[in-house]
């Protein structure tokens, strides 16, 4: 350093807003983003959801304006949730071609078109009335094989609603494939799967079960995946691919930043991550109390997640992100 000063200065590419955007390695944009959203059977107005702030469960008019808006945002698309106000033991609404997930879909389809992907959970736990997101046997475990053949007609049921995207989510053994044999015998070929391929039995899923009302006691451990493994997602994400998924997706984002990492450098299809309800809760929680800077944290947190290798994610900041990446 010839007269104590340093020949190379980083500080130089931080120096003003305008050198800090031409050099920024990781770019969000909206769509890049998708909108999760609950649709409640029976729901004469939006239903404020109270673990989430500022998310509701949706009216059907209220979700076919909250979709116009997400395509009008330029979003990646949206991801429907049922709930509905009857569920039975083996999840009958979820077949049901007039039940709320199926109808909503249709509803969204008849909004957007083709100008937004609309896609749709397929899964049971919404449905059932023990909570779980397969059918149980006679000892009240989950029942792999019963759970399957139900997913396979759920699957044909959402597309025949019109959804562009079906997303497997029960951590269902052989899933992806059954899904994806369904969806083509009934012709529907270019109906892309989103699979649900590393999802974790996470803390962080708390608020999510009030936001469906779920009936679950107890937990999913038997099926979702153990917080402790990696390499069990890298052979998950491999099962899902060889079975035909689109894209494969590791739900929660935060806690598992290192997962997003080690799927994105493992496969060579594109990977979704879901910044799950409680992700959003904590933030939510810590701005309302002043702690943190909510617009900057929002940003921060979706940056680190593509930065980890997210090529999309589901976030309930969806359509806020939009504003904010539109208008800074």
């Amino acid at each position: 350093m010839p007269g104590g000063f340093p020949e190379v200065r980083p500080r130089r590419l931080r120096s003003s807003a305008a050198v800090r955007r031409l050099v920024a390695e990781t770019v969000i944009e909206p769509r890049q983003l998708i909108l999760p959203m609950f649709i409640r059977e029976d729901a004469r107005e939006p239903i404020p959801i109270r673990s989430m702030p500022g998310v509701v469960q949706h009216t059907r008019d209220t979700a076919r304006k909250a979709v116009a808006e997400a395509a009008s945002l330029g979003l990646g698309g949206v991801m429907l949730f049922g709930v509905p106000s009857v569920k039975d033991e083996v999840g009958s609404g979820a077949l049901d071609p007039a039940g709320i997930l199926n109808v909503a879909i249709a509803d969204a389809v008849s909004e957007v078109g083709d100008s937004l992907l609309v896609m749709s959970d397929l899964c049971l736990d919404e449905f059932t009335s023990h909570g779980h997101c397969g059918v149980l046997d006679s000892a009240g475990r989950v029942d792999n094989d019963a759970t399957l053949s139900i997913y396979a007609e759920m699957g044909v049921a959402q597309a025949s609603a019109g959804a562009h995207v079906v997303g497997p989510s029960g951590m269902m053994d052989g899933q992806v494939g059954v899904v994806r044999s369904a969806l083509d015998a009934a012709g529907f070929i270019d109906t892309v799967i989103l699979a649900y391929a590393v999802k974790y039995a996470s803390a962080f899923f708390g608020p999510f079960r009030e936001a469906v009302d779920s009936s679950l006691t107890g937990d999913r451990k038997t099926y979702q995946q153990d917080n402790a493994n990696a390499r069990d997602a890298i052979r998950e994400v491999d099962l899902d691919i060889a079975e035909g998924a689109d894209i494969v997706m590791v739900k929660p984002a935060l806690a598992y930043l290192d997962i997003i990492r080690q799927v994105r450098d493992h496969v060579n299809v594109p990977v979704a991550a879901y910044n799950i309800s409680g992700e959003y809760a904590m933030v939510e929680a810590a701005a309302a109390n002043g702690w943190i800077n909510r617009d900057a944290a929002i940003l921060e947190t979706l940056t680190s997640i593509r930065r980890a290798g997210a090529d999309t994610i589901l976030t309930y900041w969806a359509a806020e992100a939009a504003h904010l990446l539109n208008h800074r």
